[in-house]
């Protein structure tokens, strides 16, 4: 993983799981307009922010990034739907997305759920998901896989930032949606002293994707909620902020 500033706009490149020709990385808070909790580069539009402030950040993301196109957002629902690459104008409801063309720009936003991107070895096909623990529990990564229609042993992915173990408390029925699925599930759940558990959200989604036969996974390994200075986290300030998970070919 290699960290750089785009222009002054907050950047965190994926690491070089991906092939060439593709490129992916989330966004920090760093480098926007936005005030408040939302300080500065939100990029979300339902969080409360003033639509003139998200539209400057989502300018100066494009600009700084030199995008080819505008990014595909999606208007994400802690669901499974893939939204599919000829889905036409508007914004598709979905938590996940995939493309097999150049110049189009994918996209989820987060602040505390794990974003994960996809890509197939040769760079034809990329795909990236919004994966909370609804959504990992749901399927939306191997929905994602599926509809990138290529063997696993042909994907590589990479998971970005999302809220660590250590601030992620659960009840028993988050643990007990994952392993009464699935009983290795059990590995990325500990209990804590309040009789509650602490999950591990980019174990979950490892494990699943190595079910799914998915084995050049990386991830970043940073934690939204314990970095402040970087990420928006719902869980620390419900008021926060978006950050966003881009991929696209070049």
């Amino acid at each position: 993983m290699a960290e750089a500033p785009a222009a002054a706009v907050g950047w965190i490149e994926a690491g070089p799981v991906l092939p060439a020709g593709v490129r992916a990385g989330t966004t920090t808070r760093q480098g926007g307009v936005s005030l408040g909790p939302r300080a500065t580069l939100n990029l979300a539009a339902h969080v409360g922010d003033a639509p003139a402030a998200v539209l400057a950040n989502r300018e100066r993301l494009g600009a700084a990034l030199r995008l080819p196109a505008p990014p595909r957002w999606l208007s994400q629902v802690h669901g499974t739907d893939v939204a599919a690459d000829d889905a036409g104008a508007g914004v598709p409801v979905a938590d996940a997305a995939v493309s097999f063309r150049a110049g189009q720009v994918l996209a989820v936003l987060t602040a505390d759920c794990l974003p994960v991107v996809f890509a197939s070895r040769d760079g034809a096909a990329i795909g990236i998901a919004h994966a909370g623990w609804r959504g990992l529990a749901g399927g939306v990564l191997e929905r994602t896989i599926e509809a990138l229609g290529v063997p696993t042993r042909e994907l590589c992915a990479w998971l970005g930032p999302a809220i660590g173990p250590a601030a992620f408390e659960v009840g028993a029925e988050v643990r007990a949606a994952f392993v009464g699925a699935a009983a290795g599930d059990a590995a990325a759940f500990a209990p804590n002293a309040r009789g509650r558990w602490q999950a591990d959200l980019p174990l979950l989604a490892r494990l699943r994707l190595a079910r799914a036969g998915l084995e050049a996974v990386t991830g970043c390994g940073l934690c939204t909620h314990a970095d402040p200075a970087r990420f928006y986290s719902h869980r620390r300030d419900p008021l926060s902020g978006r950050q966003a998970t881009l991929v696209w070919r070049t």
